[in-house]
């Protein structure tokens, strides 16, 4: 019978899961894992620091719907990924995280580097589990990879004590194969009622005014083609969430775009008039349901989910289904096509109330700015140069609503933003895992300036580990969307949002290697962006934006009373 250290187990188990690619920083804790991973074949890119690391995976994992995995050491490594996975925790992205560890006998003696990341992140995940023999390693892997893709998918975190790495055990090769049985059971995350399904449809073939509320979970769930069919089938309109956002494309005569906040007008219209609302994998969070798209007290809705929890949490639902996204709606096409539509006449009047606000509504742009490029504008120029499956991620706050607003977004997994947690500095980081998941396809991060500081490092791990993407830096010098509510809401008492004039980020670029830009102009902009699509480094383009240009539309949360 062979024998394998700890460290060797848990390599032999990544490469049994497929795994090509890991992101992370070595550290004392983890060592004896990295000295297994140079002989493994699986590639490893050294981030610059971990919570860029752990957005790298969560890019990778969202481009490519596979598991992005990223490592660490104990203490300090391991709390940089904390952000990380609460981002995709929010967004029910599926990464696992491998954490170093103290030996066994020094945990709880506040050793070197020990830090709980077992309790710190218990609310973060969907499992951590801290590895206590050799031998528990191909099983909890196996589950690791199996939870994070299974249900709603999200992290999970595998703590690995050193002493556990370097432990050498006997182990029969029967512990690698495909069959390895995962810990207990897995839950039957297809089952689903059946009388459930037959009622929405019931209700669906009658409604004179519904509305289809797709979410996140339809993308992952690899079920867009489903909800496409049911719309087209029964004349349906759909609206997004923003993590929805490319499920379905946003040129299509049933698109509404996104509701909320910052969501289309007629969207959020429409969702607040319609009469039957089927929500599908979407959580009804504060920015969307609660502030934009407040829905008729009268309105039916319909909620399907995999997870329960979200069954009721926000907003309640007459007609409740748990169940499988897919199968769900799998089953629902098939009653829905056993059954005569009866509401033809009304849905025609419905449709025609939706081409007639599309017409009506117009999304206020506010009028030029001298020496200033408009981002609306740019995110549309944006989408004319970029071909259709190209990816898009987004830092957070204006440069993120404008991309969401204006860039039009025609395929699945092709935008990529940090939606629940709202993580400032994801896009960068994201678009560098994107760009390893999808590498024949173009990558273009839409960043502010004040977001991508938080991450500009990893510029070295573009150039170093040669992944070229584009990054375009909406520069208005200023942390604009806290800027934008202190316009709104507090008389124009700007407070500690304005960055200054440093740094020069063409200079910035070029300082790490990569290729800076600064543009001017519209034409300016087409030719850097083009060009960028070229280069076999990545390029960062520099445009100048007003720091008082706003986001439009934008609708008050509740609670938040304009200070006027």
């Amino acid at each position: 019978m062979p024998t394998m250290s700890g460290a060797k187990i848990l390599v032999e188990s990544l490469k049994r899961e497929k795994v090509k690619v890991i992101f992370g920083i070595p550290g004392g804790a983890i060592l004896p894992v990295h000295d297994e991973l140079l002989d493994s074949g699986i590639r490893h890119i050294l981030a610059r620091h971990e919570q860029a690391a752990a957005h790298m995976a969560d890019g990778y994992a969202r481009a490519s719907g596979k598991v992005g995995v990223c490592m660490a050491t104990s203490g300090p490594g391991s709390t940089n990924l904390v952000t990380g996975i609460a981002t995709a925790h929010m967004d029910s992205s599926p990464i696992v995280a491998i954490t170093g560890q103290v030996a066994k006998p020094f945990i709880g003696r506040d050793a070197f580097q020990e830090t709980d990341i077992i309790g710190i992140t218990a609310n973060i995940v969907k499992y951590n589990h801290q590895i206590r023999s050799p031998k528990e390693i191909p099983s909890t892997i196996r589950f690791a990879f199996w939870l994070a893709l299974n249900g709603r998918r999200g992290p999970v975190l595998i703590d690995f004590p050193r002493d556990v790495q370097t432990e050498v055990v006997d182990i029969p090769p029967s512990e690698f194969m495909e069959d390895v049985k995962l810990p207990f059971e897995k839950e039957p995350y297809e089952k689903f009622s059946e009388e459930k399904i037959r009622e929405a449809v019931k209700l669906l073939v009658k409604a004179e005014k519904p509305v289809i509320l797709a979410g996140g979970g339809v993308i992952g769930a690899e079920a867009c083609q489903e909800v496409l069919t049911l719309a087209e089938t029964l004349k349906i309109p759909i609206a997004t969430t923003l993590m929805g956002k490319g499920c379905i494309r946003e040129d299509h005569p049933l698109a509404l775009g996104m509701i909320g906040i910052h969501g289309t007008p007629y969207a959020n219209r429409m969702i607040r008039e319609a009469d039957v609302i089927l929500a599908i994998g979407c959580r009804f969070s504060d920015r969307s349901i609660s502030i934009g798209g407040r829905i008729d007290e009268k309105a039916i809705i319909i909620h399907v989910d995999i997870d329960a929890a979200e069954l009721g949490k926000n907003v309640k639902a007459q007609l409740p289904i748990l169940g499988d996204l897919k199968a769900v709606l799998m089953f629902m096409l098939k009653e829905v096509k056993s059954r005569s539509i009866n509401n033809q006449g009304k849905i025609s009047e419905w449709i025609s109330y939706m081409k007639k606000l599309k017409g009506e509504f117009k999304i206020e742009e506010d009028r030029e700015n001298k020496g200033y490029l408009k981002p609306p504008k740019l995110m549309k120029e944006l989408r004319k140069i970029l071909p259709e499956k190209s990816i898009v991620t987004t830092e957070v706050g204006q440069n993120q609503m404008w991309t969401a607003i204006y860039f039009k977004v025609y395929h699945p997994r092709t935008f990529i933003s940090s939606g629940g947690l709202g993580t400032m500095g994801f896009g960068f980081p994201a678009a560098l895992g994107a760009k390893i998941a999808k590498p024949d396809v173009p990558v273009v991060d839409v960043a502010g300036d004040g977001s991508f500081l938080m991450n500009e490092r990893e510029l070295a791990t573009s150039i170093e580990e040669k992944i070229p993407v584009t990054v375009i830096i909406l520069d208005n010098r200023v942390l604009g969307m806290v800027a934008q509510w202190q316009r709104a809401l507090y008389n124009r008492r700007y407070s500690n949002v304005f960055l200054g004039k440093s740094p020069d980020f063409v200079k910035l670029a070029e300082a790490y290697g990569a290729i800076g830009i600064r543009v001017e102009s519209y034409d300016e902009f087409r030719k850097a962006v083009k060009d960028s699509l070229k280069s076999d480094v990545t390029t960062v383009i520099d445009v100048p934006v007003s720091y008082e240009e706003d986001v439009k539309p934008i609708i008050f949360p509740q609670g938040l009373i304009r200070q006027d």
